[in-house]
């Protein structure tokens, strides 16, 4: 078995206890709970407390836990919440388009995948939940991008490599795709992360009207791709599915 940190497994011991019983604890209350010397819980509280995992009550002296752990937490509810309001809408996008939706969220300069319905046929399929997709390139990184600030700065430095020949890098042209994208409400990918696939996708927004995720669609060229143009009736499967999910977040209607 691979060893563990020692350091680290005590601060989320030194956690676990200000999480629980009472809230606030003292220096000696804290190293004798966990069997620590003084001088080590003070070193492991002093860093928990820089990184806003824990503060100090600056009348007694006493810890608690810090803000930074909320947000932490409600970043995690977020996403459980999202992903919990999606699951019924991306399951019927998939049976209506008959194509694989992908439910993403900002992570790391990058769209983390946080639920995959697959395709609904009989070919073989790889599960991509925890995967990550570029944000330049993928239909659910520009809309993103398009839609959250925050998103849109990581588009700035990250880097912004060319997949395909189809590609957009060059800033200029991704922030007219971006003006684009607001404009019509969906973005797609045409080739420009892997040859032969295509995607379309839509913002979810929160019951603040904050951008908190996207859906999307991908499948072969051919078969979302048709005529010159991305078919009309996926277009609207996606946006429509966006909008129910946005509405089950209390966004009310867009």
């Amino acid at each position: 078995m691979a060893r563990t940190i020692q350091s680290l497994e005590r601060a989320a011991a030194m956690l676990r206890l200000l999480a629980g019983g009472e809230r606030r604890l003292g220096l000696s209350d804290v190293a004798s709970a966990l069997g620590l010397a003084k001088g080590t819980a003070h070193g492991i509280l002093r860093t928990l407390q820089q990184e806003g995992f824990v503060e100090q009550d600056p009348a007694s002296g006493r810890y608690q836990l810090g803000a930074e752990l909320l947000r932490l937490g409600n970043s995690y509810l977020d996403v459980h919440e999202l992903r919990a309001r999606a699951l019924l809408w991306a399951d019927d996008l998939a049976r209506s388009s008959g194509e694989s939706v992908y439910l993403g969220v900002l992570h790391q300069q990058g769209v983390l995948i946080v639920h995959h319905v697959f395709r609904p046929d009989d070919s073989r399929q790889v599960l991509e939940v925890g995967a990550m997709q570029p944000l330049h390139s993928t239909a659910l990184g520009k809309v993103l991008c398009a839609y959250d600030p925050v998103a849109h700065s990581q588009l700035l430095e990250a880097e912004r490599e060319a997949f395909t020949a189809q590609t957009v890098t060059a800033l200029p042209d991704l922030e007219g795709v971006l003006d684009l994208t607001r404009a019509r409400g969906w973005a797609a990918d045409v080739e420009e992360t892997w040859e032969g696939v295509a995607s379309v996708a839509a913002p979810i927004h929160d019951r603040h009207r904050m951008p908190v995720g996207a859906v999307g669609i991908t499948g072969a060229v051919e078969r979302v791709f048709g005529e010159g143009e991305l078919r009309a009736q996926l277009v609207a499967a996606v946006r429509d599915c966006a909008r129910a999910v946005s509405r089950d977040l209390g966004a009310g209607r867009f």
